[in-house]
């Protein structure tokens, strides 16, 4: 099963908003999604300080600030192909 990791902030609406929005593709698209919280590291507040929520597949940025759904399916039919 492949494996989405979520950055996020904690109380951060749109990050919330994202997670609530990914939990029916995760079933859909048959991923395993990790949430990690950047304040909780100093490489991530770097790199994604003023982009969170943001959402990759090992060093795949998929899309930020909102789940984009296109670009969520797109990434999966890629990497089939």
């Amino acid at each position: 099963m492949r494996t989405l990791t979520l950055y996020i902030r904690v109380n951060c609406h749109l990050c919330d908003e994202m997670c609530k929005d990914l939990l029916p593709w995760s079933t859909r698209l048959g991923f395993q999604l990790t949430v990690k919280d950047i304040d909780e590291d100093e490489k991530l507040i770097e790199q994604y300080q003023y982009k969170v929520p943001v959402l990759t597949e090992q060093a795949t940025e998929i899309c930020h600030f909102f789940l984009d759904e296109e670009m969520l399916q797109k990434h999966f039919s890629d990497r089939l192909a």
